[in-house]
């Protein structure tokens, strides 16, 4: 299945000069952000700290639809660099700047530079629930087991 989404995607003034987020292979689900921090100030992440990070983007997707930013697999890997609330949510009535909650797990500071691909953005479509009360839930065989209880 091929769907294309249409998304509005504003480019604020400073993320002038930067591309705008790519998929880097015909099959890639995301669509990498980059950092749109000042060439001359890197955001540097210190073992252990957190910082929102600019993307100089503000997107319009359309209705029953969302986009979830997600970590990419090769800062974790490297540098112990991933997003603190994965995946981050931006509802489709959000206009406002598209930022990166980075934190940094490793054990040395990492800098964050202007152009640096930070995180993935995946446009997934959404499903609105009808929460139904009910006086009791149908029986299944997991039950009520959680957190572990699967991997007996």
């Amino acid at each position: 299945m091929n769907s294309t989404v249409k998304v509005e995607v504003q480019q604020l003034p400073h993320g002038e000069g930067l591309a705008l987020p790519a998929y880097q292979t015909a099959h890639a689900a995301g669509l990498d952000l980059l950092a749109a921090v000042p060439e001359d100030a890197p955001v540097i992440l210190a073992p252990g700290k957190y910082a929102l990070v600019p993307t100089g983007l503000a997107i319009a997707l359309p209705p029953d639809h969302e986009a979830q930013i997600r970590p990419r697999s090769g800062l974790a890997a490297k540098h112990g660099v991933t997003v603190l609330n994965s995946p981050g949510t931006i509802d489709a009535d959000y206009r406002g700047e598209i930022c990166v909650l980075l934190v940094n797990l490793g054990d040395r500071p990492f800098p964050v530079r202007r152009g640096e691909r930070i995180a993935q953005m995946i446009i997934a479509p959404v499903a609105r629930a009808e929460l139904v009360p009910a006086a009791s839930l149908s029986a299944t065989d997991r039950g009520s087991g959680g957190f572990g209880s699967t991997g007996r």
